[in-house]
């Protein structure tokens, strides 16, 4: 059966190319290979089509707005069809069935009995100038068939920016067809759409009484055109020379023409970038396809100013009636705390242009910009609040760039931006206004914009962050040569770990505080201590109660890290900085448990990111959940920037224990593979230019590391072997747990592992479940002699069997202790 992600192949046969018309296109037998989710429509789910020039964002049923970056063309597509002899009008979108997503494009099938229309989406790197994405509709009938395709033209800049009233549309007759041109009161900005063959449907005259009818193109097709392609060209001109029609037609023109040429070279870099990135092989194909998706959903939020830079965007989600298509503007955080999954897969080139996007927009005092809309080179952006915003983004540029020559052994990239460098660090290390040597929330927002309790003085995320900025600062001082500046870094980073465990520490309850107010402590408990563990190092001198306090139902839901312990007063599960459930909030805690030592912990937390992957908009991770419902917030950003990359970096550095230091090019590993793992791998290991697979192996009580060096530089596996294989004991037995998002709407209810604790020949569990509820785990032994016996839980074999009784608390959830010996 021929498909839709064919490659496309030659202009239709009978159009007259001196007449430039527009035309369909043709499509061969050979289907696109790679990458690709199928699936059932999900009706009012979210899918993006995303591009640097153009971004397709709507619901599975295919309703959806077009972007020609920085500017909403039109919203509000639909579909109908007349079949000839079937008397009653088919709404197509009622009608979608499935939506099949690859990373070059995505197609929605609409079906009927009396017609199939499938309908495919790509934005391209390299798409001519004012063009941005293209829609490609095949008609599939053995009857003729006419379709009408609706929109609401719409001609909006993208937010701040102010844009005039309703666009004028006017038909332009070419030929039997046509195209609109969309006017605006704004001088020079004009947009162009078109559908070859198609002809205008209503089209109010002037003499009219004022009222909305949406543009229709009507096209009609007959059975003979089943292998063609109509595509739905778009242009737009902001200039004098392009607004024109003229010009809007010969850009239409260009497109149509190259479309065969422009798809097919989409689909050969996509299949490159998938070639030459990390990925990873493990028994379980969801953890494989999910961490793959993650670094294409990372690449596609890749936007061009319009200054002709190419850096990341937070995010798209549908704008509706707004010009704000999610967090669809370069925020620098985001890219920052990306930036570590970027360096995981390898893709060198995009952080050096996130870095350099970000260094031209650094304040001249040192501190680093948060964000910066897509319009923001059009107004006068520095007199609005928003450019630096946030206080955070100063210290991760300085952990984010020692992570890039970490992982790429790229000096001189630092060394040509020594300056930058020195200026954070400067601004890092002069705005304490509470005086106790930590950087502070005076100089912006730390994590939370709203707190009920009153706005912090200084969060333990901002204080635990600068402590990890000196420490980086250190290791860069060395790297530039600066030996005094390294001194003075090490010796801040010791100083402010040693306040921040005098300022925040909880004797009482063992754990963290939230902020500190002048000597006042703001003991609300939340999840932002976890941040201590996100560069390494030691984290927080007392982590047990914590990491086993973020591993419980107060904090960890079944499908995320709430921000806020649901025991607190404060707590409302659909506020947005209160008890929310973000990815990213997942992902810090997921690390903290890794470094930690509870990689049980880690791993449900892992499994979650993981499963978000395929819930939603397919091949990315939402922005926000509800900490009280398996349910995506409305105006959750759904093709999330950083929420995707929280599934790369914890599996990388926490789960798979990569640690790379290419400067020294060396790869330090420590494992912490699930029990029930036999074996995983991970191709395509970045160590600067050199390039290595890992292979991880458990043999009985023993963890076998191997190294296949594939290109570069000799790299060395630290710890290994004359053999050069790195081994790690195994406790003779483990436990493992399985995973799975639970149904919308579901309350949290699964089991939680709060610790795990190995002494001698005994393995102790701590864990909690919903009274009246039963619970399996698979017991492991490496040790194939180990007779088991368990106490507080049933053995069956390899089974454990978890029951718990009594009464719960508010949440229905009762503790149990559980221990294995043998």
């Amino acid at each position: 059966m021929r498909t839709i992600f064919a490659t496309l192949l030659s202009i239709s046969s009978g159009v007259a190319a001196a007449q430039a018309a527009l035309h369909p296109v043709e499509l061969s037998q050979a289907a696109s290979k790679g990458t690709v989710l199928r699936q059932s429509v999900h009706y009012g789910e979210p899918f993006t089509v995303a591009g640097p020039h153009g971004v397709l964002v709507g619901q599975q049923q295919g309703e959806l707005e077009a972007w020609l970056l920085p500017v909403k063309l039109f919203s509000h597509l639909t579909l109908e069809a007349q079949v000839e002899g079937y008397s009653v009008p088919i709404d197509l979108n009622q009608q979608a069935r499935e939506i099949e997503v690859r990373p070059e494009s995505t197609t929605i099938t609409y079906s009927h009995i009396a017609v199939v229309v499938r309908q495919t989406m790509f934005a391209a790197d390299d798409m001519p100038p004012g063009t941005g994405a293209v829609i490609l509709f095949q008609v599939d009938s053995p009857h003729a068939v006419d379709l009408t395709i609706r929109l609401t033209p719409e001609m909006r800049e993208m937010w701040p920016k102010l844009s005039g009233v309703a666009p004028s549309p006017e038909w332009v007759a070419q030929g039997a067809s046509g195209y609109y041109l969309l006017h605006t009161d704004v001088p020079n900005l004009t947009g162009a759409i078109a559908i070859p063959g198609a002809v205008s449907g209503i089209m109010a005259p002037y003499q009219e009484r004022p009222q909305f009818h949406p543009l229709e193109f009507k096209l009609h097709v007959t059975p003979a055109d089943r292998n063609k392609l109509f595509p739905m060209l778009m242009a737009l001109g902001r200039t004098k020379d392009s607004s024109n029609g003229g010009a809007l037609l010969a850009s239409l023109t260009a497109l149509n023409d190259g479309l065969p040429d422009l798809y097919e070279k989409s689909v050969t870099a996509w299949r490159k970038r998938e070639a030459e990135q990390t990925v990873i092989k493990t028994p379980d194909e969801r953890v494989n396809a999910a961490f793959s998706w993650a670094a294409t959903s990372i690449e596609q939020l890749r936007a061009d100013s319009s200054q002709g830079e190419r850096a990341l965007v937070a995010g798209y989600f549908a704008s509706g009636d707004s010009a704000r298509p999610g967090f669809g503007w370069f925020f620098g955080r985001d890219a920052l705390f990306t930036l570590y999954a970027v360096h995981g897969f390898g893709d060198f080139a995009l952080s050096r242009s996130e870095f350099q996007f970000l260094i031209k927009r650094q304040r001249a005092d040192g501190k680093i910009m948060h964000e910066y809309s897509q319009t923001a080179d059009e107004m006068d952006w520095g007199s609005l609040p928003y450019e630096y915003a946030a206080a955070d983004s100063t210290p991760l540029f300085l952990t984010a760039m020692l992570d890039y020559v970490r992982a790429s052994g790229d000096v001189n990239f630092l060394k040509q931006h020594r300056d930058a460098v020195m200026k954070a660090w400067e601004f890092e290390t002069t705005h304490d206004a509470g005086g106790d040597g930590i950087y502070d929330n005076t100089q912006g927002t730390g994590w939370v914009e709203s707190w009920p309790p009153g706005m912090p003085k200084q969060e333990i995320y901002l204080a635990s962050l600068d402590e990890q900025a000196s420490r980086a600062m250190a290791e860069l001082g060395v790297l530039l040569g600066e030996d005094e500046i390294a001194a003075t870094a090490k010796k801040r980073a010791e100083t402010v770990h040693a306040t921040l465990e005098r300022e925040y520490y909880r004797p009482a309850t063992g754990e963290y505080a939230f902020s500190w107010n002048a000597g006042i402590q703001d003991e609300t408990r939340t999840m932002f201590p976890a941040i201590a563990w996100w560069n390494g190092g030691t984290g927080l001198a007392h982590k047990d109660a914590s990491l086993r306090a973020w591993a419980s139902h107060a904090f960890a839901t079944d499908w995320g890290q709430r921000d806020v312990a649901s025991t607190e007063h404060i707590y409302d599960g659909m506020s947005y900085h209160q008890g929310s459930v973000w990815p990213l909030f997942t992902g810090w805690q997921a690390m903290a448990e890794y470094r930690g030592g509870q990689p049980l912990a880690g791993f449900q937390s892992v499994m979650q990111n993981v499963d978000l992957t395929m819930a939603q908009d397919n091949g990315a991770v939402t922005e926000l959940l509800s900490g009280d419902y398996f349910e995506p917030f409305g105006r959750s950003t759904s093709h999330q920037l950083w929420s995707s990359a929280m599934v790369i970096t914890p599996i990388l550095r926490g789960l798979l224990g990569i640690d790379v230091d290419a400067p020294n090019r060396t790869l330090q590993v420590t494992p912490r593979l699930p029990a029930d793992w036999k074996s995983a791998a991970v191709l395509r290991v970045h160590v600067g230019e050199s390039v290595v697979d890992l292979v991880y192996q458990r043999s009985g009580t023993t963890m076998l590391v191997s190294m296949e060096q594939l290109s570069g530089e000799k790299v060395k596996l630290a710890g290994a072997d004359k053999d050069g294989i790195l081994r790690g004991p195994l406790p003779a037995v483990e436990v493992s747990v399985g995973h799975g998002l639970p149904l919308r709407g579901s309350r949290s209810t699964q089991l939680k592992i709060l610790h795990v604790g190995q002494d001698g020949r005994a393995l102790t569990l701590e864990v909690e479940g919903q009274a009246g509820s039963t619970s399996e785990l698979e017991v492991v032994r490496n040790d194939g002699n180990a007779k088991v016996s368990a106490e507080g839980a049933k053995l069956e074999g390899d089974r454990l069997i978890v029951s718990f009784a009594g009464e719960g608390d508010a949440d229905g959830y009762v503790e149990k202790s559980i221990s294995l010996r043998w």
